[in-house]
């Protein structure tokens, strides 16, 4: 972010702030109501804008890839993808990402519930998972029973009892305790939408608009972005929760075998060690080396799941806004500090698809950690993230989201906003400022964030 736009930014504010200021006194009456996921078509979905001709085909083998369905070792009709199992979220990632349209977020009806017992299965739906709340994973805090930190996912489902897993009989883990010991967090998807532009920033781009800004953050409570790193280069991560995911392949790779248990050329061991449910051979995913998909990209067709997966969410458009219903929300979004975390424009870098090099696009986040306090944290630590660090979530396409937060534990977006504010908390002053704004103020904030 340069010094012209700082001084927009503050321009804004300024503006804002006289508007705070002089709103009318029966604006008192008023309740601010999220006015929940926005109607329309979808405002996602489909390819980068400029994309030649090879690359939309591409994009449209690997949508339709994203889409497969899969069983143990692909033998069951409609179900042809192969490597389900032993341990599960989900069968497909368009069931996890799919609001408002593929690619997205969790859908109004949880499609984990039906794949419990799915071709026989013996799972029993764990209490967290509701049939309209969130898709969502588990971890557990601490490996049961002892003090020691665990963090990772804990699958919800298994394939005993399928019909294609014979002499398999692993069971469940023993959520009931483990959620009574207070040892169980839950995350939701993220989406997938205009990913590719994020991946193409330059870290120095990003360090660069942290600086820029950390003098208004300091003055707002608000510590200077603290990004997570690779281990293994030091350059910066961002995606997941916690930033924890330095590419889409990495991520790709990593959610098909965690949450579907899919091994790939990324992760290529079982996570479940039973070899009475193993009946592939591992990688169950690779390169493919003949063209059976005939998708109409060769490209697409001799990929591998993953490498398919993450070109459809690198080649996936930015999400699109609407028209908000004033222009006061933006300027009481920039008044009130929202910005200092929620940067609203990153440029891309050189890059190798057509018409996406030097992109400016608006994902409305700084993909830096911060302190979310003792109302958010979840105790997990992953990479430089800590228990109570999160990435800053992008808010655009945030109107047709269902679900919010880490965990998904709201569907109010109003609610979302104050769970910002608790102990060690980096955004109190922010939320502090929010609940001092009129009340129409806040709904023009409100009704701005849904048209994003």
């Amino acid at each position: 972010m340069n010094i012209a736009h700082l001084s927009r930014v503050k321009s804004a504010a300024c503006v804002s702030l006289v508007i705070i200021g002089t709103a009318a006194l029966t604006d008192l009456a008023l309740a601010q109501v999220d006015p929940g996921v926005r109607g329309g078509p979808p405002g996602a979905g489909g390819p980068l804008p400029g994309l030649n001709g090879a690359e939309l085909k591409f994009f449209t083998g690997a949508q339709s890839r994203f889409q497969e369905v899969d069983s143990v070792s692909g033998t069951i009709a409609g179900e042809a993808g192969v490597g389900l199992g032993p341990r599960f979220n989900l069968n497909g990632c368009a069931g996890c990402h799919a609001q408002p349209a593929v690619g997205g977020s969790s859908p109004p009806v949880n499609p984990q519930i039906a794949v419990a017992t799915l071709d026989g299965a013996h799972n029993t739906v764990p209490s967290f998972i509701s049939l309209h709340g969130p898709v969502r994973e588990a971890r557990f805090v601490n490996i049961p029973s002892t003090s020691t930190p665990d963090g990772g996912v804990h699958d919800l489902f298994v394939i005993s009892g399928r019909t294609d897993a014979p002499g398999c009989n692993i069971t469940q883990p023993d959520f009931a305790t483990q959620l009574a010991a207070n040892n169980v967090i839950f995350r939701i998807p993220t989406p997938l939408f205009g990913l590719g532009l994020v991946e193409n920033v330059p870290d120095a781009t990003l360090i660069a608009d942290s600086l820029n800004i950390s003098t208004q953050q300091a003055l707002n409570g608000i510590q200077s972005g603290i990004f997570n790193h690779s281990g293994n280069d030091g350059t910066i991560t961002r995606f997941g929760w916690k930033a924890q995911n330095k590419t889409l392949l990495i991520f790709a790779g990593e959610a098909y075998n965690v949450e579907q248990g899919v091994t790939n050329e990324a992760f290529a061991n079982e996570r479940e060690g039973d070899p009475n449910c193993q009946f592939n051979g591992t990688p169950e995913d690779s390169t493919v080396l003949g063209n059976t998909p005939n998708s109409g990209s060769k490209a697409s067709d001799f990929s591998s799941d993953i490498v398919n997966f993450a070109g459809f969410a690198r080649l996936s458009a930015a999400p699109v806004p609407v028209a908000p219903p004033t222009t006061n929300g933006a300027l009481v979004f920039t008044a009130v500090g929202c910005q200092l975390c929620h940067i609203q424009i990153l440029t891309t870098a050189k890059s190798p698809f057509a018409g996406q090099s030097n992109v400016s696009f608006q994902p409305f986040s700084d993909f830096a950690l911060h302190h979310m306090g003792t109302k958010l944290a979840d105790g997990i630590s992953q990479g430089n993230a800590t228990g109570d660090q999160f990435r800053t979530a992008p808010l655009w396409g945030i109107g047709q989201r269902i679900f919010f937060l880490h965990d998904g534990r709201t569907n109010d977006l109003l609610k979302a906003i104050q769970a910002h504010a608790s102990p060690g908390s980096e955004a109190n002053a922010v939320i502090s400022a929010f609940n001092g704004l009129t009340p129409q103020n806040k709904q023009d904030l409100l009704n701005f964030l849904r048209s994003l």
